[in-house]
C-alpha cells in the first residue's frame, strides 16, 4: 500500500474550502496512492467544513474515508506551544473531538502546550506525529526528549526535502534514532502537482489509525523519495502562488472565489 501522511486541501489556510478543489485534489492523489492522510492545519478557516464535505462525497466506516478507490484517514496538523507542528491522525470522531478541544487556541494568542496535546491524543487513541522537525519556523528538535519520545513517528516532509535539500534525510534520521522513533514520510503538499514526491509504502494493510499505529511499531514499511521531487514541490508552489494571487481556482471550466 502506498500512504502519504502529511497532506493539506485547500491552497490557503486563510480561505474558506472549496469542494471543487478538494474533489480534484482526491482525483490527484487516487493516481498515486492508496491511501493518504488528510491533514489540514487545525486553525485553518473553518475546519470542520473540510469533514462535513467529506461526509457529503464519501463514505466513513471502519476509521477511514472511501473516495472512489481512494483510501482517507483523518487528521490535523496542529501548532503547539514549543512552536513545533504535530500531526495528528485518528477515528473521524477523534479528529473532530480534537478539533473542538482547539477552539480556544484558534485566534493564535497562545497554542496548546504539547504534553497536553499528547495527553489528548494518547486518550483519544490517536497517532502523533512530529512535522518537519528541523524547519526554522516551526521546528521541534529542541523540545525535551521525554515529550518528544511519546510521539509515533517524525515525519520526512517533502517541501523540506526541496528547501533545505536531501541532506534532511539524514538529520531527521539522526533525530529518529536517538528518540528510537520511525521516520515516515509526508508530501506537505497543498496542491496537486506535489502528490507523489514522498511516499511510504506499507507491506501490512493500513486503513485505520490503529493499523497505522501498530504498522509503525513494528516498521513494517519503507518510504521512498521520487527523484523528480524538487520539479513536483516548485510547480506546487508556483501553482499555489498563482491561486492565491488570483483570488480563485479554475477546474474543468468552473471557478472558485476565494473568501
Amino acid at each position: 500500500m502506498k500512504i502519504d501522511i502529511h497532506t493539506h486541501c485547500k491552497w490557503s489556510k486563510l480561505s474558506e474550502l472549496s469542494p471543487q478543489y478538494l474533489q480534484d485534489m482526491l482525483d490527484a492523489a487516487g493516481e498515486h496512492l492508496d491511501v493518504l492522510a488528510l491533514t489540514e492545519h487545525f486553525n485553518t478557516v473553518n475546519f470542520d467544513s473540510i469533514y462535513d464535505c467529506l461526509d457529503e462525497i464519501a463514505v466513513y466506516e471502519a476509521g477511514h474515508y472511501r473516495y472512489k478507490e481512494l483510501m482517507i484517514l483523518p487528521g490535523i496538523e496542529v501548532d503547539v506551544a514549543e512552536g513545533a507542528h504535530i500531526v495528528v491522525i485518528g477515528e473521524l470522531a477523534a479528529i473532530r473531538t480534537v478539533s473542538q478541544a482547539l477552539n480556544p487556541y484558534r485566534a493564535g494568542a497562545a497554542y496548546i502546550g504539547l504534553a497536553q496535546l499528547l495527553a489528548l491524543s494518547e486518550e483519544l487513541d490517536c497517532v502523533a506525529i512530529g512535522a518537519h522537525p528541523f524547519r526554522e519556523e516551526n521546528s521541534l528538535y529542541q523540545i525535551s526528549g521525554d515529550l518528544l519520545r511519546r510521539l509515533d513517528a517524525l515525519d520526512l516532509n517533502g517541501r523540506d526535502l526541496y528547501k533545505y535539500g536531501l541532506q534532511m534525510e539524514e538529520r531527521v534520521q539522526q533525530l529518529a534514532e536517538q528518540l528510537k522513533l520511525p521516520v515516515i514520510a509526508g508530501s506537505d503538499t497543498h496542491h496537486l502537482a506535489q502528490y507523489g514526491c514522498v511516499y511510504n509504502t506499507f507491506t501490512e494493510q493500513v486503513t485505520s489509525a490503529a493499523e497505522l499505529r501498530q504498522a509503525l511499531r513494528s516498521r513494517s514499511f519503507y518510504y521512498s523519495i521520487a527523484a523528480d521531487l524538487p520539479a513536483k514541490v516548485q510547480l506546487a508552489e508556483q501553482e499555489q502562488k498563482k491561486i492565491k494571487q488570483a483570488g480563485s481556482y479554475t477546474a474543468a471550466g468552473k471557478t472558485t472565489a476565494v473568501s
